[in-house]
């Protein structure tokens, strides 16, 4: 299976303050979180963090979380660039991946037009912690303040798509073909 989440900020203790995350203690923050995804993602899943992975040493966390993890840098995982290399192999500032012929473009911040929008691709991102109300046609907050501080199946990420209305950019190129 294939997991989507973001914004996790393992060992940042301001993160439950700034974002009002309901938890009393990092180590209580960190241990729900970890749970949480383990409890989602197998050790042969598949899991896109979109960034803001931890706020120390990536590498004790990654131990202790199932699942192949592929990191697209956030804003705070610059901190230990050096040490993500060796933590996570290959990271990347944005990605575009296809799954069931569906493509989704991939990236720590939302945007209002990404690569291949106006072929009705999909878009998603983390970094606004559930922040951002409006709804931008087929792109997803994955960050775990919006998704119960658990990662996000492919499965369920279908559902929502599909009730989400078209890109506005899909639909002004769907004119221009009449």
């Amino acid at each position: 299976m294939v997991f989507f989440t973001s914004d996790t900020h393992f060992s940042h203790k301001n993160v439950i303050f700034y974002n009002n995350r309901p938890f009393k203690t990092l180590k209580e923050h960190d241990e729900a979180l970890i749970s949480n995804w383990n409890k989602k993602v197998s050790s042969s899943d598949t899991i896109y963090h979109l960034g803001d992975f931890s706020f120390k040493d990536p590498y004790e966390y990654k131990k202790r979380l199932n699942g192949n993890i592929i990191l697209i840098n956030g804003n705070h995982d610059f901190r230990y660039e050096k040490k993500l290399f060796k933590v996570f192999g290959k990271t990347f500032g944005y990605l575009t991946i296809n799954i069931e012929n569906q493509e989704i473009f991939l990236c720590h911040y939302a945007m209002r037009v990404w690569n291949k929008s106006h072929f009705n691709s999909w878009h998603f991102f983390g970094h606004s912690h559930g922040e951002l109300k409006e709804e931008w046609g087929k792109s997803l907050d994955v960050g775990v303040d919006s998704n119960n501080f658990e990662p996000i199946s492919f499965e369920e990420v279908k559902e929502i798509m599909n009730k989400k209305p078209d890109n506005f950019d899909f639909l002004e190129y769907r004119k221009e073909e009449k």
